[in-house]
């Protein structure tokens, strides 16, 4: 009896090493996992926001350099690039203009950050040169991500 209590007693720290040893238990694992989903749960609407705004920024800061190029354009030219010559005016010489010192944009003409042509048009809706993404979703209006960027004249 004695005997039997000894290897018994020397049996329960080895069997205690072995369950640590085999690693996590799944009610551990289940509770880790429910953690992770509150999280992401938690935090990913508000990247997914910030990283809206942050296309929204690139367009209204892409519209402000074509804006700046357009009035080099215009210094060199005396005029502002008609609607059918448009933005690629800024990177390749219209025929018809005489004075063009460009190209006025590095890196060529680009696209909003949603992948469509920026619009332009001279004169625009309220006089003066637009400068228009329609945002998100390419249609006019909307709000948020979707939201219509143009230059402010």
């Amino acid at each position: 009896m004695i005997l039997s209590a000894i290897r018994l007693s020397h049996l329960l720290p080895q069997r205690a090493q072995r369950r640590r040893a085999r690693g996590f238990t799944l009610i551990e694992l289940l509770v880790v996992m429910a953690i992770l989903a509150l999280l992401i749960g938690l935090v990913g609407p508000n990247v997914m926001k910030q990283f809206g705004s942050a296309k929204s920024k690139t367009a209204a800061t892409q519209i402000s350099e074509i804006d700046k190029a357009l009035e080099i354009f215009r210094l060199d030219t005396g005029r502002y690039p008609s609607t059918a010559e448009g933005l690629q005016a800024l990177v390749t010489q219209p025929g018809s203009v005489s004075g063009w010192n460009g190209p006025y944009l590095k890196g060529g003409l680009p696209n909003d950050p949603w992948g469509n042509p920026y619009r332009y048009a001279n004169p625009g809706p309220n006089g003066g040169i637009e400068i228009l993404s329609l945002g998100g979703d390419n249609a006019p209006g909307g709000d948020g991500e979707n939201a219509d960027q143009r230059n402010r004249q």
